[in-house]
């Protein structure tokens, strides 16, 4: 497997080394996987920009101090505060649409065993109005973890955040961002490692979810360039 840590100068290079990733597998056929905390961020979704109140939403995380990402697939607006944790795995694929639900199985039964090291036992779903709302959430005291998944062409990707603390910063700009978009959102929804009593260490976590998520494969490591 294929190991990139750090993270990039900008939220946009960062962005550009996870298609790198992707691209690598479909050339190769070699897994990959990254977990790291990437910049302090919105990333909007497809949906999110055929909203007819986009513009607002991108003043409403600019005016907060969030630089804007706008990411090619589906799902709603999340933010990043700089110490939330993100992962994507790459994993080649013959026939992605069928493998889908086993793959969400796997990778969340991953992170579940990471936030167990962490001192969280988390279980499926989510609150009401909650971000990114999504069918494969993990929650305790609010939404910890929203996972999502994309088939490219010979790749799989499997990918999510994980809130290790920041949540009311996170419910206060995604609150406006919400709004301007029309979507339902609770602010008291959005939870974290931290507020249920777990270790609220970002690097602890990115260790603790890359270890589950290799399991017994040999890895070679990368490093980007912070």
């Amino acid at each position: 497997m294929r190991l990139l840590r750090g993270r990039a100068s900008d939220h946009e290079r960062d962005y550009a080394c996870t298609r790198e990733l992707a691209d690598q597998v479909a050339d190769d056929g070699t897994p990959a996987l990254r977990v790291w905390t990437p910049h302090r961020q919105v990333a909007f979704g497809r949906r999110d920009r055929r909203a007819e109140g986009y513009d607002r939403a991108r003043a409403a995380a600019t005016d907060r101090g969030y630089a804007i990402l706008e990411r090619s697939v589906g799902g709603r607006a999340v933010a990043y505060t700089g110490r939330t944790v993100a992962f994507t795995l790459a994993e080649p694929t013959a026939d992605g649409r069928s493998g889908i639900g086993a793959r969400y199985d796997r990778a969340a039964a991953a992170i579940r065993r990471a936030l167990a090291e962490v001192g969280i036992e988390a279980r499926d779903g989510e609150p009401p109005d909650s971000f990114c709302p999504g069918t494969n959430s993990l929650q305790a005291d609010g939404k910890l973890v929203g996972l999502a998944q994309r088939v490219r062409q010979d790749v799989a990707l499997t990918a999510g955040i994980v809130v290790v603390r920041d949540h009311a910063a996170i419910a206060a700009v995604l609150d406006p961002v919400y709004d301007a978009l029309g979507v339902p959102f609770a602010p008291d929804s959005v939870g974290s490692i931290a507020r249920a009593g777990g270790v609220g260490d970002s690097e602890a976590v990115v260790d603790a979810v890359e270890r589950e998520l290799v399991g017994d494969r040999t890895v070679t490591v990368r490093e980007t360039v912070e």
